[in-house]
């Protein structure tokens, strides 16, 4: 199975915050989404919308051990995963999910051709496991384009 497997079943829309929003912010988004990461990403004029990293609940706890409450007024931008660790739609299921472990993440920005079409979780690859064991994985059909995957 395919990760773009996993962007058809669920929730198209990728939770995404700019990297000058400031943490405090990007903790509120999270919280009103019920999500434990953020895309971040950077507009430019020039460049377009490009994925500029990830925020998660752990760089927060981390940063907030070592800074203290002065991280709520910090940009996103200081306190990012740069260059995260990403996957593409066709790569399969497994390599996703050796990814995570391999880099001890739990989120996986989706890029195709460069552009992020898509994220995939841990809770994402539960639901496909619970949906094996159920016998109700839906079954997989021939892939979509790019233009399929909303963001």
């Amino acid at each position: 199975m395919k990760v773009e497997h996993i962007l058809r079943t669920k929730q198209a829309r990728v939770v995404a915050v700019r990297t000058s929003a400031t943490v405090a912010d990007a903790i509120r988004l999270m919280k009103a989404e019920n999500i434990s990461a953020l895309v971040v990403k950077d507009v430019c004029r020039t460049e377009g919308n490009t994925l500029a990293g990830v925020l998660s609940e752990r760089d927060i706890v981390h940063a907030l051990l070592e800074r203290g409450s002065s991280l709520m007024a910090m940009p996103v931008s200081q306190l990012m995963t740069r260059q995260p660790v990403t996957c593409a739609p066709s790569d399969s299921v497994r390599q996703a999910l050796h990814l995570m472990e391999q880099h001890h993440i739990r989120h996986l920005p989706v890029l195709e051709d460069g552009h992020l079409v898509g994220v995939v979780s841990a809770r994402d690859f539960t639901r496909l496991q619970l949906q094996e064991l159920d016998g109700t994985v839906t079954a997989v059909a021939e892939p979509p384009s790019a233009a399929t995957y909303a963001h």
